[in-house]
């Protein structure tokens, strides 16, 4: 199975404007920038992609996982925060954080936090990463 995304970048680094596109169109020509990326501006970036990207690929590894362990989540929602630091003359994504709450019948928090690292640990995305991988699991009502 090979997926792609594409890029279009024109001008300078500061002054520059690009789009981002997705094989699926989830993405169509998304702006992204200097400002998007290093300052508040509007537009997409790199680092939140990563995010997103990886909040979808723990989340279905999860549900996996779970259902491996003869568990069914009713609702797992993800939030993964990338960190972007300064490398010497350049940067790189350093950390990522996940931050995931979840409602899954039968289980408890010990055996919730059990199965969340193994799909930490198991997902696709998270294996690609060359950043340290962190997280919060909960286990909610």
């Amino acid at each position: 199975m090979q997926k792609w995304g594409s890029a279009v970048w024109k001008g300078g680094i500061k002054d520059g404007q690009g789009v981002i596109s997705t094989q699926t169109a989830a993405l169509r020509e998304a702006p992204y920038g200097f400002k998007s990326r290093f300052e508040d501006g509007p537009g997409t970036n790199p680092e939140e992609l990563i995010g997103a990207a990886h909040a979808g690929c723990f989340s279905m590894a999860l549900s996996l996982m779970l259902g491996n362990a003869g568990l069914t989540a009713d609702r797992i929602q993800t939030k993964a925060s990338v960190t972007l630091d300064k490398d010497g003359d350049g940067f790189s994504i350093t950390k990522v954080h996940l931050t995931v709450k979840a409602v899954v019948p039968g289980t408890d928090q010990a055996g919730f936090e059990k199965i969340a690292n193994q799909a930490k640990e198991g997902c696709p995305v998270s294996k690609v990463l060359n950043a340290a991988i962190s997280m919060d699991a909960t286990l909610e009502a």
